[in-house]
């Protein structure tokens, strides 16, 4: 059987219904404790849950204060939708962070909301941002992937008149700080995703759940990187799975499920608000029991409200 790599861990802070210095405050804690490698937002532009009528921060501009305000962390949005900014704004928005954190971006991308999600999909409406169907936006996700990276590397104008995005005169300067490019991660389950993911990403990201399913699809990923002559194992496995302070032991049950199908990349969801010191509390009680042996059956409190 083949030895996957240790995990690593990072978290997820979803930008809605809580204050920024909220934010800021879970991540300068998180950017001193090891074992939180990475820390990430969402990118929607209102909440997806709670107060409908609640604050939702925009996810690239409140990841570059973040940037700023950090060190160590890698960092993300988790993930961007593609239906939101046209690529070549995107390549250099992202261009943009990777330059202030120091080299810290992982640019995570998608699809965008899912078309049954009433909640996310009212944010296009309101926003004046056309929703089109589903054969629609995988196409133009695929084109997406192609263009940023081109305007990542290359180092000459050029023109892109492709079926979805059409550029004149393309170019970025500067480039980011990480080359060639900044890792990609491109979030999704569905089959026209995963042919994208085999294609264009160096992580791939699921949200947790139903392990069994996450497995298969992991699995139909293998097949398409086989498909097209790419080894499976350079794609990260990256799974997003929903902390739970008051029971962090079916949290740390569901580390070991997706550790043993083979996913090495761990985001863990803290739900809002956020107690006090809740980084160390996520390395204590989460990742510490999960990648070294349990010495005692006993459980820290949750940090207090």
């Amino acid at each position: 059987m083949s030895q996957h790599p240790p995990p690593s861990f990072g978290i997820m802070t979803a930008p809605m219904q809580v204050d920024y210095h909220d934010i800021l405050r879970v991540w300068r804690e998180a950017d001193t404790v090891a074992a939180i490698e990475h820390a990430w937002l969402f990118d929607h532009l209102m909440p997806i849950g709670g107060d409908p009528d609640g604050p939702a921060h925009e996810g690239w501009t409140l990841l570059a204060a973040l940037a700023v305000q950090t060190r160590r962390l890698r960092l993300g949005v988790m993930v961007t939708s593609n239906r939101f900014r046209p690529p070549a704004m995107l390549a250099k928005i992202a261009t943009t962070v990777d330059i202030v954190s120091g080299g810290r971006l992982d640019f995570g991308i998608g699809v965008g909301s899912r078309p049954d999600h009433p909640l996310a999909r009212r944010e296009y409406e309101a926003h004046g941002l056309p929703f089109r169907d589903s054969a629609h936006a995988v196409a133009s996700l695929e084109e997406a992937c192609t263009l940023i990276k081109r305007l990542w590397t290359e180092e000459k104008p050029f023109d892109h008149h492709g079926t979805h995005h059409h550029l004149t005169g393309a170019f970025a300067n500067p480039k980011p700080v990480q080359r060639p490019h900044p890792p990609i991660l491109v979030g999704g389950r569905s089959s026209a995703t995963l042919r994208i993911v085999a294609r264009h990403a160096d992580l791939w990201n699921i949200p947790g759940g139903d392990i069994d399913d996450v497995t298969r699809r992991s699995a139909l990923l293998d097949r398409y990187c086989e498909e097209i002559g790419r080894d499976p194992a350079e794609i990260t496995r990256s799974i997003h799975l929903p902390v739970s302070y008051d029971r962090p032991g079916a949290t740390r049950d569901a580390i070991a499920a997706a550790t043993d199908a083979g996913f090495t990349h761990i985001v863990l969801g803290l739900p809002s608000p956020y107690p006090a010191h809740v980084a160390r509390w996520v390395a204590d009680e989460l990742i510490g029991p999960s990648v070294r042996p349990v010495t005692s059956s006993r459980t820290r409190t949750p940090p207090p409200m």
